[in-house]
């Protein structure tokens, strides 16, 4: 499963281990037994990749191959391509822009996807430093 967090000033995306289902229950026990309200609703995710990244080539045919449509690319600019994935949006409530995404695919569309983003935030901190 991916898991995507989005705060107030910054975006993570994790694999987890766990199946979707297994996360989903155990979060919504965490929120009855914390009394925080919770709400699940499906929805789509997005962020951006470089265009530029070894292996988008290889994101791109693994796309084609799954034929469930959890995830699409599609170009923004010369430098960048937007990953779009369907899932749901975990939050205190439907208006949040603070919360977690949780999406499952094969598990080495995941891993290969987790991986791309990683090497895309380490190329970006470097380019910052």
């Amino acid at each position: 499963m991916l898991k995507l967090t989005y705060t107030e000033s910054s975006f993570d995306l994790e694999c987890v281990t766990l199946s979707l289902e297994e996360w989903v229950a155990q979060r919504v026990i965490l929120a009855l037994r914390v009394g925080q309200s919770l709400c699940i609703e499906p929805t789509t995710a997005s962020f951006l990749l470089p265009v530029d990244l070894p292996g988008v080539e290889v994101l791109r045919a693994e796309v084609r191959r799954d034929d469930r449509e959890i995830i699409a690319l599609c170009a923004c600019d010369a430098e960048y391509m937007e990953v779009t994935l369907r899932g749901s949006w975990l939050s205190a409530s439907s208006k949040d822009s603070v919360g977690v995404f949780v999406t499952t695919m094969s598990d080495r569309a995941e891993f290969f996807l987790h991986k791309l983003w990683q090497e895309a935030q380490s190329c970006a901190s470097v380019m910052s430093e």
